[in-house]
């Protein structure tokens, strides 16, 4: 009896998913295990927001692999170790798993592919589970990555990528003990935001089948504004692999509209992303390009910023969205990281270390390179621009209804003055333009 293992990663869906259909191409038996990593526990980055959604997502994969006669095999521990116990007792020639960009997941593979060689077994990586092109596909001449988006998404538009695989029939599992389906608890104890979405691929899936029975048409014209709520809100469950990129990359075009066509282009700056990371992967917590900041230490400032409580009702507003449902849509990310690193000249680190904190899609790929983007020390071709609040606010929420749904005590008679029981504006824009551009060393 062939044995195979399907580990998963960041892949947890049985539809679109290469590291599940190879393994069960390979032999007549597959483990689809998850392991618990207390390597990951280390980090810090399994925080009470994403926990909840990866227990959702376990349990979910779980009843799909159940409907199909398997199951879930979870083990707790080192991963390396514990997918080398598994093989061995179940006598499994080889492993499957997903490709990833991070530092830690290049260690995690390196030394998967030492124990399991030195056991005389095989690891399979698949690079294209996680991202649609796989990070190194696509390269410009003389270089092992893009540095500049344009260039990339015109490579990245004519890629010949795979097809889109079907979810499995069967799954025959061999006999293997397993632990518990873990609890959001029992990965990270604490409070969760009180809005956080449900995890799992079948959560994945109607609200796919939702954006693109009709939203994903006016993409184009409604990104970007923030009362009307009109993103995908997909970002989590491509984050947890619920959702197949490649998958959402089909059906998207299949719709051939001007919203379509926008939304490919944001799929292409995830992968952008991923292949920016994979070659630099320094970048996760180092400038992508220094500009020798003499980033401010601002304690009560960095405070006021994490409550929502600068002064400024648009960067507030998203802040405590944040808060409230572990999400924010693009534009207000954007508006709040600017706002910290340029208008109060606070360290881009800072920042994508709260984001990762909250947000149930915090990814270290793109928190941390969109977070580089908006400091201005990562890929952005224009990295001194600054966003002014005020400008933003009134282009992207003219009359106030975001705001007002995240800060109901706003006065939106006037754009700073956000009512009694909310504080002024904690800096004057004028003034902290200026000491952005001596810092930076552009004035």
């Amino acid at each position: 009896m062939r044995v195979s293992v399907a580990l998963f990663t960041a892949d947890l869906r049985v539809h679109d998913n290469p590291v599940l259909s190879a393994a069960l191409k390979d032999a007549e038996h597959v483990v689809p295990l998850f392991v618990v990593d207390t390597g990951i526990r280390r980090t810090g980055f399994l925080v009470p927001n994403r926990a909840a959604f990866l227990a959702d997502s376990l349990a979910d994969l779980d009843a799909a692999l159940r409907a199909r006669g398997g199951r879930l095999v979870v083990r707790v521990g080192d991963v390396v170790e514990e997918t080398g116990r598994v093989a061995a007792e179940t006598g499994a020639g080889a492993v499957h798993l997903a490709g990833g960009v991070s530092r830690y997941a290049a260690r995690r593979e390196d030394r998967l592919r030492a124990k399991l060689s030195g056991d005389g077994r095989a690891l399979h990586v698949h690079d294209a589970s996680v991202t649609v092109v796989p990070p190194g596909a696509l390269t410009p001449v003389g270089r092992d990555h893009f540095a500049v988006f344009t260039p990339y998404f015109r490579r990245w538009e004519g890629f010949s990528g795979r097809r889109v695989l079907p979810a499995p029939d069967a799954v025959r599992v061999p006999d293997v003990t397993s632990a518990d389906l873990p609890s959001a608890r029992s990965l990270a104890p604490g409070p969760t935001s009180p809005g956080l979405p449900k995890g799992g691929e079948t959560e994945a899936r109607r609200r796919l089948r939702s954006w693109l029975s009709g939203p994903l048409a006016d993409y184009e014209d409604r990104h970007d504004d923030l009362a009307a709520d009109a993103t995908s809100r997909l970002s989590p469950y491509l984050h947890f692999g619920c959702l197949s990129p490649t998958e959402l990359l089909h059906r998207a075009r299949a719709q051939d509209n001007p919203g379509s066509h926008a939304f490919v282009r944001q799929l292409a700056w995830r992968d952008f992303h991923h292949q920016v990371l994979a070659a630099r992967p320094d970048a996760a917590a180092h400038d992508y390009r220094p500009r020798h900041d003499r980033w401010r230490h601002a304690t009560k400032e960095i405070d006021a910023w994490r409550d929502g409580r600068t002064g400024y009702p648009v960067v507030d507003a998203a802040m405590r969205q944040l808060r409230h449902e572990g999400w924010m849509p693009g534009r207000a990310r954007l508006l709040a990281a600017s706002f910290l690193t340029k208008t109060l000249y606070v360290d881009w680190r800072v920042g994508a270390r709260h984001f990762l904190d909250l947000l149930v899609d915090g990814d270290i790929a793109n928190n941390q390179l969109n977070w580089q983007w908006a400091a201005g020390t990562g890929t952005d071709t224009r990295p001194n621009r600054v966003l002014n609040p005020l400008t933003q606010a009134r282009r992207f929420d003219p009359h106030g209804e975001y705001v007002r749904r995240w800060l109901p005590d706003t006065d939106t008679d006037t754009e700073t003055d956000t009512g009694a029981d909310h504080p002024p504006p904690i800096v004057d824009l004028a003034e902290a333009a200026d000491r952005f551009r001596r810092g930076r060393g552009t004035g």
